[in-house]
């Protein structure tokens, strides 16, 4: 679908790109949020969630969409999934 962007897609990014994050695939797979309508930054944890609790950035290059960035949070949780080339200059 046009205009939409399916969490395998950052899935097979991650298996290519950075293969040693199991765990963050993992927790990936299990995570509810499976699509999105595209926009510059998916929020998958509220930032006001006392389980927010930033660790590193991790990028990600998408032949398409560009440089993609993971928030990714304690215990390799995904917090949030930055577009940057959505991002408006």
């Amino acid at each position: 679908m046009e205009g939409y962007f399916k969490i395998e897609w950052i899935i097979e990014l991650i298996k290519e790109q950075a293969p040693n994050r199991v765990e963050l695939i993992d927790n990936l797979l299990q995570s509810g949020i499976k699509g999105w309508v595209r926009q510059p930054y998916v929020r998958f944890v509220s930032a006001s969630n006392s389980d927010w609790r930033y660790i590193e950035s991790i990028a990600l290059e998408h032949k398409k969409e560009g440089t993609i960035i993971l928030d990714v949070l304690k215990d390799d949780i995904v917090g949030g999934i930055e577009f940057v080339d959505q991002i408006p200059i």
